[in-house]
């Protein structure tokens, strides 16, 4: 990116929040004074019994109305919240499609509307409003994701969520982590002690505190176990703690630090023929592991500047590093030892290091047009990315975990990558009585380049990466609507497009066997959202909507021929999808409805379904057959991890601090790859994945209002099933989900 471009960016991006405040602040008067929106949404679920709730239209400077959005209140949850169960914490939100290969809860996968799940790439992941994934704009991966007993609640927004927060398709999944702030006295300690199958062993313990100028809060978690299959034991082990200090009613500042450092063995996959043999908890991989090393801070400043208007400002930084070790061939290919040596094959090692820092500020206000109140938000966004690879090292050929490579070689692979951006986002609410209208604009500059070395010819030179760098600016718009049909029910609909930075695999090619398309760009579209949702009196809360998310400009690769007749992989922009579909809950509670008056007893049912017609529109396969090329178009076949049914279903039974769950999902049968294949290969990493449903019922006693008995049994029918046919880590293979498990939890507040 040319100087002067940044330096515009830079500048516009200083003035743009300056000049709509003094804006905002000239058109308000007295009549304003009358409208007060939440600072937060801290007091939302504080006392309902429900997990699942709507956002209100404003909450601190973000603007919720005509959006397609969850909120996860966390206390509520009746589930295995220790080892992070997405399967019951995600339940109501419809559309959630889950990879459920790790029993562990460590590497969290979650998709919708026929994305792909993994590690939640699709999704702009990110804990007290800021970024944790690797590096949004070139490799968005969460590795990290927070204990969820740590968390207050889950923000998840699709759509027209892609205005403020920038990318990706998928939209917004923001863990809002405890901070003392609720607990109303200047010192408590909470405890909570879980025990479980296959060894699960998790403490957690926290304090935290509120006096009339500051709060604070700080954990500290360790869990292990030794996994439900052979060779998958883990453990965590994070802290966190956070301080608000309170200048004056109108301004706070926060700083905040979490370490999370994670170590699990990975079992590797399996064929067909051994997961269908019935014996899924077998491993043929003992020598692999994953280790994760993650650190986020983060400032964060609020200013209440008067009744109507706000200001808030982050600046964080995240350290990870994140290694593998392992042996990588497919699962086929047995991992035995050598004859020529009697030992076992070296291993290999992959390392990331990653270096990130950032700052948004964003504004709200409320003004005047003629007699109708309208409400602008407003931020600015800079970011700074570098991840540092070392692919490809010859590690040594014992079993246990080791991060260095063999004395005397080096690594093969030597890559840095970095990122820039710069955004400016303006959103506002009109309102004309019942119709609310919320047009938005967003300006992303974006800049990735990577450097260094891709390997080694056979001469022994260095085999340096193709220069790769790729600047530009664009601008996203979208508009929404919203309805008030009662006081509680409400029509919205929005139109939003959307992007997907080009990642730093699509700049590392080998110069020697592969060509990157000059005029690669990234992945480019938008969501469409249109339905109703609300409560009716206190027994029914419901959403139900219709979606289309168009997906242009998917990266791929494609088989070319020089002029020398040399074949080449060419990495190109080859195609689009389509996405449509259904989605829709509903939660209808029997006593409510039916009762003279609210009882300390409740019987509720929920239902959470999707549907999802996601296929290609067109989709360019070039390959090499013999000495020939053969173009072909997989054009109306369906989209790789994407089911078309996906239904979760439950009952809740409360008796005063009593409640017993029980819960179905059920998720339709996939494909694992774009050419729809059915028979699965030899090495299991393509094939069909079958439907399958699992059933599972938690227990909660509470009494006291300070002490907890939770207990669970997981896949009670000890269904058989995978979810992920995985090319690399954690794999390669098909990748069973747990069977049967039971966990059961004592928790106290003091």
């Amino acid at each position: 990116m040319k100087p002067t471009a940044r330096k515009f960016i830079l500048t516009l991006s200083l003035f743009a929040l300056p000049a709509a405040m003094i804006i905002a602040q000239d058109s308000s008067n007295d009549s304003l004074k009358k409208m007060k929106y939440l600072p937060g949404i801290t007091v939302i679920g504080r006392n309902s019994k429900t997990e699942i709730h709507q956002m209100p239209e404003i909450a601190g400077t973000s603007i919720y109305a005509g959006k397609k959005n969850s909120l996860i209140v966390m206390d509520n949850v009746k589930g295995n919240v220790v080892t992070n169960n997405m399967r019951q914490v995600m339940a109501k939100v419809p559309g959630i499609h889950i990879w459920e290969s790790d029993g562990s809860g460590i590497q969290i996968g979650i998709a919708a509307r026929g994305l792909s799940p993994n590690r939640s790439w699709e999704f702009n992941v990110r804990q007290n409003g800021y970024d944790i994934a690797a590096d949004p704009y070139g490799y968005p991966e969460a590795y990290y994701n927070p204990q969820l007993q740590a968390v207050q609640r889950i923000e998840v927004v699709r759509g027209q969520g892609s205005l403020q927060y920038g990318p990706q398709f998928g939209g917004l999944v923001n863990y809002i982590l405890r901070d003392g702030s609720e607990i109303n006295k200047p010192f408590q300690f909470e405890t909570q002690q879980t025990v479980g199958s296959n060894g699960l062993f998790n403490t957690y313990n926290a304090v935290g505190g509120e006096t009339k100028r500051s709060s604070y809060y700080a954990f500290v978690d360790h869990r292990n176990a030794d996994g439900w299959r052979q060779n998958s034991r883990y453990y965590t082990n994070s802290a966190f703690g956070t301080y608000t200090f309170k200048f004056s009613d109108k301004f706070s500042l926060s700083a905040e630090l979490m370490h999370s450092a994670i170590r699990s063995q990975q079992p590797g996959g399996l064929t067909d023929e051994q997961f269908n043999s019935g014996d899924l908890k077998q491993s043929f991989r003992s020598r692999n592991w994953f280790d994760i090393k993650w650190t986020t801070l983060a400032f964060i400043a609020k200013y209440e500047i008067n009744d109507h208007s706000r200001l808030n400002v982050k600046v964080f930084s995240m350290l990870g590093n994140r290694n593998s070790v392992g042996y990588i061939k497919a699962i086929n290919i047995k991992d035995t030892i050598n004859a020529a040596t009697l030992s076992y094959n070296n291993r290999t090692l992959d390392i990331d290091q990653y270096r990130n820092s950032g700052m948004e500020a964003r504004y709200l206000s409320d003004f005047k047009i003629g007699k109708m109140t309208s409400t602008f938000s407003g931020g600015i966004r800079l970011y700074t990315g570098s991840t540092h690879r070392f692919k490809d090292g010859v590690a040594d050929n014992s079993s246990d975990y080791t991060g260095g490579i063999i004395a005397g070689t080096k690594w093969p692979r030597d890559i840095t990558y970095k990122s820039f951006n710069a955004a400016v986002f303006a959103e506002n609410v009109f309102r004309f009585n019942k119709l609310l209208i919320i047009p938005g604009i967003r300006y992303e500059l974006v800049e990735g380049k990577a450097n260094g070395r891709n390997g080694y010819n056979a001469d022994g030179s260095e085999m340096l990466l193709q220069n790769q760098q790729r600047s530009r600016s664009f601008v996203l718009a979208g508009i929404g609507a919203e309805y008030h049909v009662t006081s509680k029910t409400e029509l919205y609909g929005n139109i939003t497009q959307a992007y997907r930075p080009i990642q730093f695999a699509d700049l590392t090619a080998p110069p020697t066997t592969d060509i990157i398309d000059p005029d690669l760009t990234d992945a480019k579209g938008y969501n469409v959202d249109f339905g109703y949702r609300g409560k009716v009196k206190s027994y029914l809360f419901f959403d139900v909507s219709a979606f289309y998310l168009r997906y242009d400009n998917r990266v791929g690769t494609i088989t070319q021929q020089n002029n020398a007749g040399a074949f080449y992989n060419y990495r190109t922009n080859v195609g689009s999808s389509n996405s449509n579909g259904v989605e829709a809950l509903a939660e209808f509670s029997f006593i409510n409805a039916f009762a003279t008056k609210t009882p300390n007893t409740d019987l509720s049912v929920f239902a959470s379904y999707s549907y999802t017609n996601a296929k290609y529109d067109n989709l360019k396969v070039v390959t090499k057959v013999g000495n020939d090329l053969v173009e072909s178009n997989l054009k109306n076949k369906k989209v790789e991890n994407a089911p078309t049914n996906i239904l979760r279903t439950g009952i809740t039974y409360m008796l005063k601090g009593f409640s017993i769950t029980g819960q179905l999902s059920y998720v339709g049968e996939t494909y694992s790859d774009a050419n729809n294949t059915v028979v699965p290969t030899a090495n299991a990493q393509t094939g069909l994945i079958p439907s399958y449903k699992v059933t599972d019922i938690t227990v909660v006693y509470k009494w006291n209002k300070n002490y907890n008995v939770k207990a669970g049994i997981n896949n009670i029918t000890d269904e058989k099933y995978f979810t992920r046919r995985g090319g690399g880590y954690p794999g390669p293979g098909l990748l069973p989900a747990d069977g049967r498990t039971f966990f059961v939890s004592f928790g106290a507040i003091f």
